[in-house]
């Protein structure tokens, strides 16, 4: 996957505003979509509990329409929760 200087910047930018909101994230890595290797997957680790996961989402949704909207650049948020159950 190749990720350009302006793509680079962006993903900065989103992680720095993610992480001012939500201290508890960390950068797990990226990778390309498999539906579309255009698309940039931000895979972050988020330890946090299910009501704050998902206005992490919400939030980052905002966050990487605006990146879509304004510079074409397909970039999403992949959190990982290592304490979630899943059933």
């Amino acid at each position: 996957m190749k990720i350009n200087l302006k793509q680079q910047q962006l993903i900065d930018e989103l992680l720095f505003k993610i992480k001012e909101k939500y201290p508890e994230v960390v950068l797990k890595d990226l990778q390309a979509s498999p539906d579309d290797p255009e698309d940039i997957w931000i895979n972050i680790i988020a330890d946090m509990d299910e009501e704050r996961e998902i206005e992490l989402r919400a939030y980052s949704a905002e966050l990487t329409t605006e990146i879509l909207s304004d510079y074409g650049y397909a970039l999403s948020i992949m959190p990982e929760n290592p304490n979630a159950i899943y059933v």
